[in-house]
Formats: C-alpha cells, sequence, structure tokens
C-alpha cells in the first residue's frame, strides 16, 4: 500500500501551536510510522520564522504539494491579507488532482482565499465568524463544529479542535483503532462531544437605545427566577402585548422569550461552573421551569449536558 504524503506548509509567523499538531499527530505520535510520510514545506524554502520568534528550517518548496496526497495548512497570521497567487494555485491544483485539503483554524482563511470552500461547509474559529462571513458570504460556515469535511476539503475549529480534525483525518484513513491509539499517546479523547458552542462568549446587551427596554432588562435580569408572561411584562412597562414585543426586538434584536432563555442560560452557566448545587436547583435559580426544560435548552444551545459543561469546566470530581 502506497504510503501518503502529509504536506505541512510553514508561512511567516505560523502559531508554534497549530504548526506542531499536524506534525505531532502524522509524525511522532503514530504508534505505526509507516503510515504517513510527513513532510513540510514553503512558499521560500530556508528560515520561516513562528509567531513567537521561532525558526523552522523547510527544505521543500511548494513543488512538495504536486505529490502530496494530505495538504495542512496549520495557521493563517493575516487573515485581512490574502495569501500569494503561488500559494493560492497550488493548493487549489493539488485539490483538482485529487489531493485532501486541510485548514486548521484561521488556515480556513487560505483555502477560502483560494476559492475552494464557495458553495461549500467549513469551520473556522469561532471568534473570527463575523470577519469570516462579511469576507466570504458564499461559504457556508458552520460556528459550531469542531471541524468538517466537503469533497475533500476539510476545515477545523481554534487551537485544541486542530488536534480533533487531525485525529479524524487518521481515522478515515486507517480507522478508530489506529486513531485511538494516537489519542491515548497524545493523552486526549479520541473523540469529543459537542462543538464550539461550549466555549463561544455570545453576552446578550447590557443596555440599549430605548429607556422603557432597559428597565424592563434590568427588572427581568433581578428576576429571572421568576415566571414571566407577557401580559405581566407589559404592564410592568406600561404598554400593549405588541407595542412591548415590538420594541424589545427593536431594542435587542431578539424576542422576550429568547432573551429570556439566553439570559437564564448564562446564568445557569456562572453556576455550574463557580457551585456545588445541583442540577435541579441551577435550573430553578437560572429561572427554568424545570429541570427537564432546563436540560433540553441547555443541550439545543450547547451540544452537551449541564453535567458534561460542569465537568468540562470544573474537572472530573465536580458534583454533578
Amino acid at each position: 500500500m502506497t504510503v501518503p504524503v502529509v504536506a505541512v506548509i510553514a508561512t511567516a509567523g505560523v502559531s508554534t501551536f497549530h504548526f506542531s499538531v499536524p506534525c505531532i499527530v502524522f509524525g511522532k505520535a503514530l504508534p505505526e510510522p509507516d503510515r504517513f510520510d510527513l513532510q513540510i514545506c514553503a512558499e521560500t524554502p530556508g528560515n520561516v520564522l513562528s509567531d513567537i520568534g521561532l525558526f523552522i528550517n523547510v527544505k521543500h518548496g511548494l513543488a512538495l504539494l504536486e505529490k502530496a496526497d494530505i495538504i495542512v495548512v496549520p495557521f493563517w497570521d493575516r487573515p485581512e491579507e490574502k495569501p500569494s497567487p503561488a500559494l493560492l494555485s497550488a493548493l487549489k491544483a493539488a485539490w483538482r488532482r485529487g489531493a485532501e485539503v486541510v485548514g486548521l483554524c484561521l488556515g480556513t482563511y487560505v483555502l477560502a482565499y483560494a476559492g475552494l470552500l464557495e458553495n461549500r461547509r467549513a469551520a473556522t474559529h469561532w471568534e473570527y465568524e463575523k470577519d469570516f462571513t462579511e469576507r466570504f458570504p458564499q461559504v457556508h460556515l458552520d460556528t459550531n463544529a469542531l471541524y468538517i469535511t466537503d469533497e475533500r476539503l476539510t476545515t477545523s475549529a481554534g487551537t485544541a479542535a486542530g488536534i480533533d480534525c487531525c485525529l479524524s483525518i487518521v481515522r478515515d484513513r486507517y480507522g478508530s483503532v489506529l486513531a485511538n491509539k494516537v489519542a491515548r499517546r497524545m493523552v486526549m479523547p479520541p473523540y469529543r462531544e459537542g462543538g464550539q458552542a461550549q466555549y463561544i462568549e455570545r453576552p446578550v446587551p447590557e443596555t440599549t437605545r430605548d429607556n422603557a427596554i432597559n428597565e424592563l432588562i434590568g427588572y427581568l435580569r433581578r428576576n429571572l427566577e421568576r415566571p414571566h408572561t407577557i401580559d405581566s411584562l407589559a404592564a410592568f412597562c406600561n404598554m400593549s402585548r405588541r407595542t412591548l414585543t415590538r420594541h424589545f426586538f427593536t431594542a435587542t434584536g431578539l424576542t422576550l422569550s429568547d432573551w429570556l432563555i439566553s439570559e437564564r442560560l448564562q446564568r445557569s452557566q456562572v453556576l455550574l461552573e463557580s457551585t456545588d448545587h445541583s442540577i435541579e436547583v441551577v435550573a430553578a435559580m437560572s429561572g427554568f421551569q424545570s429541570p427537564v426544560s432546563f436540560r433540553q435548552n441547555f443541550k439545543h444551545r450547547f451540544a452537551v449536558s449541564p453535567s458534561e459543561w460542569r465537568r468540562a469546566f470544573r474537572g472530573p470530581d465536580a458534583l454533578l
């Protein structure tokens, strides 16, 4: 069987962590080292300076991409800057002849600049969601996915998600047994539940330009644990139901129901991370009518259960 050639591209300012991920997964961590032929290349061979001042000595140029089976762009430190025509052309040519092209974290930008992701699904770091979608509206960005593969184009979320992504490539090529061995060598789970939604900061706006709605928001935040209805809140604001719902949406961009759920989930996150209260108590203190409703809403928003969230942020010994 022909050993797949993995070409990792070193670019100026590359993150040493992101660069090391494919080098470890397809190289040092493999218990069966003959499964991949790991090679490093750059647009200009020689010393490539990383983001922290370390030099990477690179022997191969972009000609390596002409024979590589898997090509990894581990990072791109200038999302606002289009890569060189030489690099973009080499990536497009490699994909057209059948290679798998991988963009880890902000490396997704390089694939997008090459036009490879048009009308395809992709992932990148959640902090760059707005910038990426504005630059590449034709790409279907999934801000929850840890990694996505669409027609031999694989992209991942930030930092540690690059490991998940590379392990998935090992799994696709050689099965779960080898991928699990690699994961064990790296002392990490072979597959992570959930997605980026666990880590995305989505703060609800503190204030709006509407003083009446600001007063209502303050009242709700002081009384999240209490039940609320449109009628009771409309009475509080001295508005009709229709006027309240219109003003609230105009001021916040959310319906009252969606705003309340977001606020209650945000409070529950704080309670899960900072207290030993049971899930039932957290649900009540956050304003959910029942633990079942709390768990359903939490799972829908974050793709993990409240207990899994607590373990992830407080450790395996956290009270559930």
